[in-house]
């Protein structure tokens, strides 16, 4: 009998090369961290070019398969995803403007400063600019999608749809041949700049009690999403929560919401997602879902106001969510996307003079951000799948059996 051979899951490498990361970030020459950084950074470039063909592919056929009713659902899809990231920017502000005033210390600004700049830059930089950027992506799939579900047997036929079938298969090849196994290098990468950098001990060590809050309110969103879905679902939320774990690591390490989404895509079919349906949701949510981003940025805009004692209020705050919700579609495909997205946006929190994007106060919010980018990523992707179950519900329930009726 021959014996099976050994074969080491996603999870596990992710975590290696979390602690890989660190531990070479924190004790190898800078000499070696650059070179892991910079064939971090080569394979970054790659997945920039790759993710906007991922997009097109998976979100054109997921709407194109659904045949009946996929008007709706993107409507549905929308509604959940802007009205999940409103909430939670809204509630992150009230648990922070009631618990930071007694975390903030005098200096704290400064210290934080001095690392803003300090992560180490590659060798050398390849830039493969994308055929799409990402919004664009999004807009052409949903044009595609919605004109093939709608017109596919009736005035057109099916060679634009078989097309994209395979084109999807091809995208689907990359993904599991070049992007799933080199992950972990990205990940490691991405480890080893914070640690070299000093970006997270730093501001850990002066912000750790802001760092915690920020965390916990992550997980409270995750398992309040996952809670809904199982109420509107019947679904153990426990259950779907452990089938996230991977998602969840992934995003942690890639600090993107795009490069999680063949993951994500696994988590979402352990759910009982149908491919679908996940195959539609999951990508769009990659780009409109922006619940843990949110609730990181607007935890850190109050933290900075009140180091800085600047005026803040849940009427400045809430416009600033709204605005930000919708602006943020085109960040994901990037680390730290969605900060650099806010910035232009950040003078409705600050005030014209304090929310200069080229001054200190900006600054400061970026290097608070990035440090917690990858827990708000992670909350980001584990909503997408929530949504998909509550998507799948009313697809099935609703709109699937109504057309089956007709």
């Amino acid at each position: 009998m021959e014996k099976k051979k050994f074969k080491l899951g996603l999870l596990p490498k992710l975590l290696i090369a979390i602690v890989l990361g660190i531990i070479i970030g924190q004790f190898f020459p800078v000499w070696f961290c650059r070179v892991v950084v910079t064939a971090s950074s080569i394979f970054s470039s790659f997945l920039k070019f790759v993710i906007p063909l991922m997009i097109v592919a998976y979100v054109t056929m997921g709407i194109a398969d659904l045949k009946s009713g996929a008007g709706k659902l993107l409507l549905i899809t929308v509604a959940l995803a802007y009205g999940s990231t409103l909430i939670a920017g809204s509630a992150s502000y009230l648990v922070s403007a009631n618990l930071f005033p007694s975390f903030m210390s005098e200096g704290a600004l400064e210290q934080i400063a001095a690392t803003a700049d300090n992560s180490l830059a590659s060798y050398i930089s390849i830039s493969i600019p994308p055929i799409l950027d990402t919004l664009s992506a999004v807009v052409l799939a949903f044009v595609l999608g919605l004109c093939m579900s709608t017109l596919r047997g009736k005035t057109i036929g099916d060679t634009l749809y078989n097309g994209m079938k395979d084109f999807s298969g091809i995208i689907d090849q990359v993904l599991h041949s070049v992007i799933i196994p080199l992950l972990p290098l990205y990940v490691c990468g991405t480890f080893i700049d914070m640690t070299k950098s000093g970006k997270t001990f730093a501001i850990l060590g002066i912000l750790w009690k802001v760092f915690l809050v920020v965390i916990i309110m992550h997980l409270i969103c995750i398992f309040l999403q996952f809670c809904v879905a199982g109420a509107v679902s019947h679904k153990s939320p426990f259950k779907m929560i452990r089938n996230q774990i991977p998602g969840y690591t992934t995003a942690l390490g890639t600090q993107s919401s795009a490069a999680t989404i063949p993951v994500n895509l696994q988590c979402a079919a352990a759910d009982g997602i149908s491919e679908q349906i996940r195959n539609f949701v999951v990508p769009l949510c990659a780009n409109i879902h922006m619940a843990g981003s949110m609730i990181t940025i607007t935890a850190c805009a109050t933290a900075v106001c009140l180091m800085n004692q600047l005026p803040i209020s849940l009427a400045t705050v809430v416009p600033f969510i709204m605005t930000l919700g919708v602006a943020m579609v085109a960040s994901p495909g990037a680390p730290g996307g969605s900060i650099m997205t806010a910035l232009p946006f950040l003078y409705m929190i600050f005030g014209a003079e304090a929310g200069d994007p080229n001054g200190p106060i900006c600054a400061i919010m970026v290097a608070l951000y990035i440090t917690q980018d990858s827990f708000g990523t992670a909350c980001n992707v584990s909503g997408d799948n929530a949504i998909g179950v509550i998507v799948e519900t009313i697809y099935q329930k609703f709109i699937n059996k109504s057309s089956a009726s007709v």
